[in-house]
């Protein structure tokens, strides 16, 4: 992807740690820098990298602005781009929340993210302490570091393709109730070619997270396993470690992923010590009871992009509204919506 160009999209004035940071990994660089959104135009088949400043507030006008032309120009605008995010904020809060909203929008336009997307800086710089412990070097040096192998990886980053794929599907809802899994179905007609596993997380047969020691999880890690054992053990790490794509059938409980998957999502860690999930891919199917269904879909992003570095395709999710038992099947071009997004998925084993 070398061959693209990069565009690196500046809202507002960075401060002197992030500009100097910037400057220093644009050095080798051609790019071109858009930091008004009065300059966007269609950024298809493109690197984007934004550089984004916080201040004490978490609020970046010129940042929303920006992402008010992504999401109203269309499915299309970011189409074949891969994206990255570095951004600082003035005190502890709010980099995660506006990081993951940027990948939203991005994706939502048709941007890929790959495992791992974003670098940030709080205030403090304590969001790098684990870096700190292991390097042993100063703070600034460990974020211009982390910045320069986030954009290399951009512009290293080749889609992976998956000739005979298997799919894994996570979902813990009713078959006689849910309009997730009636919607869920709608879609794997459209899949019927491929290697699908169906996992049906019941209640009280995952375990939360107990948060062991490091050294306890990555012992337990170095065989694929983890002290809680059970269907994590089992069924879950073996199926996660075999499949290419994986997909999350989430109904919206409570602006919530619901606690049985989020209890997996949890339990991962241990597999994630030692095993790379960056060639595997993440797709989701939500359905909402009234609305809320980007804040799953933000959750996803946060844990399994971000945290678990699983690759985000272009339009990773897959978002309904519908409240009674059956009505999904009442919500206008579903089985059109179903067919594309099957179709999203098949795009990848091309």
């Amino acid at each position: 992807m070398d061959n693209r160009e990069l565009i690196v999209l500046v809202p507002h004035k960075l401060s002197d740690v992030m500009q100097n940071t910037i400057n220093k990994i644009l050095e080798d660089k051609s790019y071109h820098i858009i930091d008004c959104y009065k300059d966007m135009e269609r950024m298809d088949s493109k690197i984007i990298l934004f550089a984004v400043e916080l201040g004490d507030s978490g609020i970046n006008v010129e940042l929303f602005k920006m992402l008010d032309i992504i999401y109203k120009s269309g499915k299309s605008f970011m189409e074949n781009s891969v994206g990255g995010i570095i951004i600082h904020s003035n005190n502890e809060l709010f980099t995660r929340s506006v990081a993951r909203k940027i990948i939203f929008y991005c994706n939502s336009s048709g941007c890929t993210f790959p495992g791992r997307p974003i670098v940030e800086a709080t205030g403090s710089f304590n969001n790098l302490i684990s870096y700190k412990k292991l390097y042993d070097l100063p703070y600034e040096e460990i974020f211009l570091n982390s910045c320069k192998e986030l954009l290399d990886g951009l512009i290293e980053f080749e889609f992976p393709r998956y000739s005979n794929p298997n799919i894994l599907v996570l979902h813990a809802s009713n078959h006689k109730t849910s309009n997730t899994l009636l919607f869920w179905n709608m879609v794997k007609n459209g899949l019927s070619q491929y290697d699908i596993k169906e996992l049906h997380i019941e209640n009280g047969s995952v375990k939360d997270c107990k948060a062991c020691s490091f050294q306890a999880c990555t012992h337990f890690g170095e065989s694929n396993t983890c002290f809680y054992g059970g269907i994590m053990v089992e069924e879950i790490y073996p199926a996660i470690l075999s499949c290419d794509v994986v997909i999350f059938i989430c109904p919206n409980y409570n602006d919530a992923i619901s606690a049985n998957l989020t209890a997996v999502i949890n339990r991962f860690t241990a597999l994630f010590r030692l095993n790379d999930f960056d060639r595997k891919s993440i797709f989701s199917i939500i359905v909402s009871g009234h609305c809320g269904s980007d804040i799953i879909a933000e959750q996803l992003i946060s844990a399994m992009n971000i945290n678990k570095k699983f690759i985000l395709p272009p339009y990773f999710t897959l978002m309904e509204t519908a409240n009674d038992k059956g009505a999904i099947l009442e919500v206008e071009n579903i089985e059109q919506k179903a067919e594309l997004f099957a179709e999203n998925i098949k795009n990848l084993f091309k």
